[in-house]
C-alpha cells in the first residue's frame, strides 16, 4: 500500500511540476504573423503527423548563357522582384572546357523580367565587351566574381542609395539609384573577415531595423557561414558564426539566406551543398571531381539555423550533366510567379564541356516549403500557448479527395473553447492557400484575440502549410 501510495504522490508531483514549468513558459506572440511550418517553433506536439520538405517543380530554362561574356561559368545568381519588373544579376565567366584557361574577364550581367518566367538580356551600353557595349553589363570592376545586389527596404535609404550590394573578398559596399549604375560607397572593404570566394550576400532586415550580411567562411576545414550586422551597411559588427544544431558538418559552398517576403521575421537559405569525395564521371579531369546539390534551412534570430531536413532540395536529378562539382547551385531569392505560386532558380550544366550552362526555373506553392503531413490514418498537430491579433483564422492546406481538415481552439491548459470546439468546425477539404476556417458558421475569432489559445489541427490525407490570423 505505501509503495502504491509513493507511486501515486511522485506521478501527481511530477504532474504538478509541468503544469508550473508550463503555465512559468509565456505563450508565443504570433500576432498577426503569417506562421510557416518550416521549424517547430509553433509546435507542440504532433501525433500521427509530420513535417515533410516539398522540392520545387523544375519549370523551363530562364536563360542560356550563351553570349561571349557569359560562358560556361556563369554562377552567383541574385534574383528579386521590384515592383512590376524581376531583376536578376549574374556573374559572366566565359573558360575554354577542361583547362578553365579564361577567354575573358569575369563580370556581372544582368537580365529582367515581367513575370519571373519569360527574361531578357537589355542591351545597356554601360561597359565594353568583345569590341561593343551592345550587351547586358552592369559592372566589371572590383567584386564581379560575386557581385550580389538588393533592393533596400530601409525606409531612410537615400534616393541615390535604393540598390545595394555587397562584392569581392574582403567585401566592398556599392549603391545605385536605379539599380543599373553602380559605385562604390567608399574604395575602403566594409567587411574583411572571411574567405569570401562565393556568394556573399546582404540585405536590410525589416523586421529588426538593420542591416544584415552573411558570408562564406571556413570552419576546421569546413566551407560554412558567418554573419553580421550593420546600422548604415557601411559599419559592420565582427561577424560571427551560424549554428546548426547538432547536424553533421557539410561543405555548404553559398549559403542563399534571405527574408521570406510573407513572412519577414522568418529567413529562409538554400544553401549549396558541396561533396568533394563523390566521382560520377571518373572519365572526366580530377579538378571536376566532386558533386553539388541545393539544400533548404531557416532561422528565426538569424544566428540558429534549423536543419530539420538534411536531405537534398535540389537534387541533380536524371541529367547526368549536372552530376558533378558546383552544379545545381541555388540562385540567392525566392520570388512570387503567380497567385498560388513561388518560384527559384538554379544552375545548371555548370562548367560543362557539352552543354551551355543555363538557369532552370523551379516552382513551389505558396508558402510551399515544408507541410504538416497527416496520412489516410490521420493525425493531429497541437500548437503551443499563443496570443494573436485579427478576426479570422486563414490556413493554406491541401487534401486529397477523401482527405480533411478540422480546427478546435483551445485555452492554454488545452480544454475546448466554447463555440469554436472540434465538432463545430466542419471538413474542411480542398487545395487553397487561403481558406477562412468557421466554427458553426462563425469565422469572427477576436473575441479570443490577445488571450493564451492552443489550435488543435485533425487532419487526414491533408498537408497544412501556414497559417495566419489576419484582421
Amino acid at each position: 500500500m505505501m509503495i502504491l501510495f509513493s507511486v501515486c504522490l511522485a506521478a501527481t508531483l511530477c504532474a504538478l511540476c509541468a503544469v508550473t514549468a508550463h503555465a512559468e513558459t509565456p505563450p508565443l506572440e504570433s500576432g498577426s504573423r503569417l506562421e510557416l511550418f518550416v521549424d517547430e517553433f509553433v509546435i507542440d506536439r504532433l501525433t500521427g503527423a509530420t513535417r515533410v520538405l516539398h522540392s520545387p517543380e523544375p519549370q523551363e530554362v530562364a536563360i542560356v548563357y550563351d553570349a561571349p561574356w557569359e560562358g560556361k561559368a556563369c554562377h552567383y545568381v541574385t534574383v528579386f522582384q521590384d515592383g512590376p519588373l524581376y531583376r536578376m544579376y549574374y556573374r559572366g565567366l566565359p573558360i575554354i572546357d577542361f583547362t578553365r584557361e579564361q577567354t575573358g574577364p569575369e563580370v556581372t550581367c544582368y537580365a529582367e523580367s515581367t513575370d519571373g518566367i519569360h527574361w531578357t538580356k537589355p542591351k545597356l551600353g554601360l561597359f565594353e565587351s568583345h569590341g561593343s557595349k551592345d550587351n547586358n553589363l552592369v559592372w566589371t570592376g572590383t567584386g564581379a566574381h560575386n557581385f550580389a545586389p538588393f533592393r533596400d527596404a530601409n525606409p531612410n535609404c537615400p534616393a541615390d542609395q535604393q540598390y545595394k550590394a555587397v562584392a569581392g573578398g574582403p567585401l566592398v559596399a556599392l549603391a545605385s539609384p536605379d539599380g543599373l549604375h553602380w559605385a562604390k560607397m567608399q574604395e575602403a572593404p566594409v567587411i574583411t573577415e572571411g574567405a569570401f570566394d562565393s556568394q556573399n550576400v546582404a540585405f536590410y532586415d525589416t523586421v529588426r531595423g538593420e542591416y544584415r550580411a552573411y558570408v562564406r567562411d571556413f570552419a576546421d576545414g569546413v566551407r560554412t557561414i558567418r554573419t553580421c550586422t550593420s546600422p548604415d551597411f557601411l559599419h559592420w559588427t565582427k561577424p560571427e558564426w551560424v549554428g546548426y544544431g547538432d547536424t553533421r558538418k557539410e561543405h555548404l559552398y553559398t549559403n542563399g539566406t534571405t527574408p521570406y517576403f510573407r513572412a519577414p521575421h522568418l529567413f529562409v537559405a538554400f544553401p549549396k551543398r558541396f561533396i568533394p569525395d563523390r566521382v560520377k564521371h571518373p572519365e572526366l579531369p580530377p579538378s571536376y571531381a566532386g558533386l553539388s546539390e541545393g539544400v533548404f534551412m531557416s532561422t528565426r534570430d538569424g544566428y540558429n539555423f534549423d536543419r530539420s531536413f538534411m536531405e537534398g532540395w535540389i537534387r541533380p536529378g536524371l541529367d547526368p550533366e549536372n552530376w558533378w562539382q558546383r552544379t545545381n547551385g541555388p540562385a540567392w531569392g525566392v520570388v512570387q510567379t503567380g497567385p498560388t505560386e513561388l518560384s527559384v532558380y538554379w544552375v545548371e550544366h555548370y562548367e560543362n564541356p557539352r552543354h551551355e550552362c543555363q538557369l532552370r526555373r523551379g516552382t513551389l506553392r505558396l508558402d510551399g516549403f515544408v507541410s504538416v503531413n497527416a496520412p489516410y490514418a490521420g493525425g493531429e498537430l497541437l500548437t503551443k500557448p499563443l496570443t494573436f491579433l485579427g478576426r479570422e483564422l486563414v490556413l493554406n492546406y491541401a487534401t486529397s479527395a477523401v482527405g480533411s481538415v478540422q480546427v478546435e481552439i483551445q485555452d492554454a491548459a488545452g480544454k475546448p473553447v466554447d463555440d469554436f470546439a472540434l465538432a463545430q468546425c466542419p471538413k474542411i477539404y480542398g487545395d487553397e492557400v487561403e481558406h477562412v476556417v468557421s466554427w458553426a458558421g462563425k469565422t469572427d475569432v477576436s473575441t479570443l484575440a490577445g488571450q493564451p489559445v492552443r489550435l488543435r489541427f485533425v487532419l487526414k490525407d491533408a498537408d497544412l502549410y501556414s497559417l495566419q490570423f489576419r484582421p
